[in-house]
């Protein structure tokens, strides 16, 4: 059954994208070339992050390679009686398109759609079973840097774009004040 290398690569591939040290799409290549606003490290940067930390009251996100901080973005960060959660947490969704549930009506606002405010772009970390907190983007780019969220962590468009490319299921977040 595997005695095609061929089959074998195939088969080693789609155990590593199921262990979520590769994703599917990287087709086995773990190194790309990504733009940096703020670099860090100024060398070719393998695919997967190891981990982002969200610091509350400098209302940014680092992300770090390795023991290598790499990037750093603003965000918005939860406003008063809705603040966003602190712990240590996993990536457990990524989602282009994202459809919005309103936490106080339950109404829902379909990805794409220009009401939506989540953008285009959606990592969820955070769970209580019914309500969820992640980093999105956001229409409002003038509330980055502020706290004005319902707890979750909104991003200029271009940056959720480009951190959405880099992280994987299981990537662990921290969240600290």
């Amino acid at each position: 059954m595997l005695s095609n290398p061929k089959t074998i690569i195939n088969f080693v591939l789609l155990l590593l994208a199921a262990s979520n040290l590769v994703r599917p799409e990287a087709s086995g290549v773990l190194e790309q070339k990504i733009p940096l606003a703020k670099t860090y490290a100024n060398v070719s940067q393998p695919s997967h992050i190891h981990k982002l930390e969200v610091n509350l009251s400098r209302r940014r996100v680092n992300v770090y390679r390795g023991g290598n901080l790499i990037k750093s973005y603003p965000i918005a960060v939860g406003r008063p009686n809705w603040e966003t959660p602190t712990g240590n947490f996993q990536v457990l969704q990524l989602l282009q398109k994202p459809k919005w549930i309103n936490p106080m009506t339950g109404k829902s606002i379909p990805g794409g759609t220009p009401g939506n405010p989540l953008g285009k772009y959606w990592i969820g970390f955070w769970t209580d079973g019914r309500n969820w907190v992640g980093f999105h983007g956001t229409p409002n780019p003038e509330t980055v840097g502020t706290a004005a969220s319902h707890g979750c962590l909104r991003m200029y468009n271009k940056d959720i774009e480009e951190l959405f490319k880099v992280v994987s299921l299981g990537t662990p977040v921290t969240v600290v004040k």
